[in-house]
């Protein structure tokens, strides 16, 4: 049976699913996401990913600041079946969820009830975690409270970033997607509540959350690397501004030092910091004003003084 069907999402994690649906033999008659805003140096305003994919396909778009307030109408007169959400970046209020007929199925980029918010994927990088994966939901008016209905998980590798990471979960949840919407037609679609013993709710990234702090261990630090990637990216402060790290690697028999000293920075050492309980080699750098790239590299072509604080070096 085909549903008219609205989808909500913003960034490219939202993409695949929208890709499926358009794929499908539903008909999504209208998407809703984040008004165009201004990004990257230059300021300039740029549509979401979502926004560009729908208009390629000549589907209306809606842009409301807030769904709730300036959205509802053009949502009621969409009569959709079945609302679809994925990264769409607003609370949904429970006059919106009574809208569809059908309901409101999100696709949330975790393994519920763990890392509910707006950011579960660095954060399951962040924290270390061992596996992640995306369940698919039925919306109420918590944050990501809703009845679970489907699950797929994959491990989180150490080489695996918060862009790796998305890039594969957005594939896997948009194939959930579909499964998750046959099995409710097919009325087998299990459905369980969140256990809230087991909730985890972590805050929205800020680029504060970058800064790395060397008194940590070294797999601390390498988790905020690795999570902080594409953004607001893991950084250190130097005499000169700031440093970017966009990887790093631990480093084996380095000399017991205050952590955040700049042990080596050298092409045959490579830019190595001690930190807490050991040190790390910064592999992948952006130095102020410049480009990024392999920090051996960088330091064929640049002078370095090691020995002192790394927040003290001209870089």
């Amino acid at each position: 049976m085909s549903l008219r069907i609205v989808f909500m999402g913003t960034p490219d994690f939202a993409v695949p699913s929208l890709q499926a649906l358009l794929q499908s033999e539903h008909q999504v008659v209208g998407v809703f996401t984040q008004p165009d805003r201004p990004k990257g140096r230059g300021g300039k305003v740029q549509m979401s990913p979502v926004k560009v994919l729908s208009l390629e396909h000549q589907i209306p778009v809606f842009q409301p600041l807030k769904i709730r307030k300036d959205g509802i109408d053009d949502l009621r007169a969409l009569a959709p079946d079945l609302c679809v959400t994925a990264a769409f970046g607003q609370i949904l209020s429970q006059e919106v969820l009574d809208v569809p007929r059908l309901g409101t199925v999100n696709v949330h980029a975790s393994l519920l009830p763990r890392h509910r918010g707006s950011a579960p994927i660095a954060w399951a990088v962040l924290k270390g975690d061992p596996i992640t994966g995306v369940t698919t939901m039925l919306t109420d008016a918590g944050i990501d409270t809703g009845d679970m209905l489907l699950r797929a998980q994959t491990p989180i590798t150490p080489e695996d970033t918060t862009a790796t990471l998305t890039a594969r979960l957005s594939q896997m949840g948009a194939q959930l997607l579909l499964e998750t919407l046959g099995r409710l037609e097919a009325g087998d679609c299990p459905r369980e509540r969140q256990d809230e013993a087991s909730m985890t709710y972590d805050s929205k990234l800020t680029k504060e959350l970058g800064l790395l702090n060397f008194a940590e261990t070294t797999a601390q630090n390498i988790l905020r690397v690795r999570a902080m990637d594409p953004w607001p990216c893991a950084y250190a402060p130097v005499a000169n501004g700031v440093l970017k790290v966009w990887r790093a690697a631990p480093y084996q028999d380095s000399p017991a030092i205050a952590p955040g000293t700049l042990i080596f920075a050298d092409p045959q050492h490579g830019m190595v910091v001690s930190t807490g309980d050991g040190a790390m080699e910064l592999l992948e750098i952006q130095a102020p004003n410049a480009k990024r790239m392999d920090a051996r590299a960088y330091l064929r072509g640049h002078q370095i003084v090691a020995g002192q604080p790394l927040n003290e070096v001209m870089i």
